[in-house]
């Protein structure tokens, strides 16, 4: 109970709510979209089983993989876009300018949410603080790695409600059948907790995940992913 509460908590830490439900969207297309390819591609036989198992499972851990580094190279764009910031307001001819670079970067995200002089007021005490911020090099930080792994943990547990059928069942195509039908249960439950986020009705939010989901996947199998 103990190790599954530190693993949650690692993966809250490192990932936001529309992040972790996008993650596990995300592992969820791509497992379906695997098996409903090799369903029906791979051959006859008593291997077709195994060969759609590892067929989900390495599809994830390879997306898993590359979700990481890009989650990763996300972090490092991000604060590579804050420096820059910090270095154009010390480059300001005056305080108006650099709290004008301010306002023109935060203005868009800021403007229904306060008054004009309590966004003024925010906006000079971040070009307060970006003027006296030293200007590091752009690294790789101990939480980007930390995420990636989250990204990466949430992409390849994904996938694993729909290996288990094939380990279960010796009939490969009842197997697929009860694997599709997981995965389509599993979206409903993610729309459902996504609506608890986006304050929409949950079964609502449920079926309109599901229905969007197999539209990717239909579009994904159509262009040959």
């Amino acid at each position: 109970m103990d190790s599954q509460s530190n693993r949650k908590r690692f993966v809250d830490r490192h990932l936001d709510p529309a992040s972790r439900l996008g993650e596990v969207l995300f592992g969820l297309i791509m497992v379906l979209t695997v098996t409903l390819t090799a369903g029906a591609s791979v051959a006859e036989g008593e291997t077709k089983e195994r060969q759609l198992l590892w067929a989900a499972i390495g599809c994830n851990i390879a997306w898993g993989i590359i979700d990481a580094v890009m989650y990763i190279m996300n972090c490092l764009t991000e604060r590579s876009r804050q420096v820059r910031l910090a270095r154009m307001i010390q480059d300001s001819a005056s305080p108006e300018a650099a709290v004008a670079i301010v306002r023109t970067e935060l203005e868009p995200e800021f403007e229904a949410l306060a008054p004009r002089g309590d966004r003024e007021a925010f906006y000079g005490s971040i070009a307060k603080s970006a003027a006296e911020m030293p200007l590091a090099r752009t690294r790789v930080a101990r939480d980007d790695v930390l995420g990636g792994v989250a990204c990466f943990w949430l992409v390849f547990i994904s996938c694993l409600p729909a290996s288990l059928p094939f380990l279960i069942f010796r009939d490969s195509h009842f197997a697929l059948r009860v694997s599709n039908f997981l995965l389509i249960g599993l979206l409903f439950f993610i729309g459902q907790k996504w609506a608890q986020y986006a304050q929409t009705n949950r079964w609502v939010s449920g079926l309109a995940m599901v229905l969007l989901a197999l539209a990717l996947v239909g579009v994904a199998i159509l262009l040959g992913g």
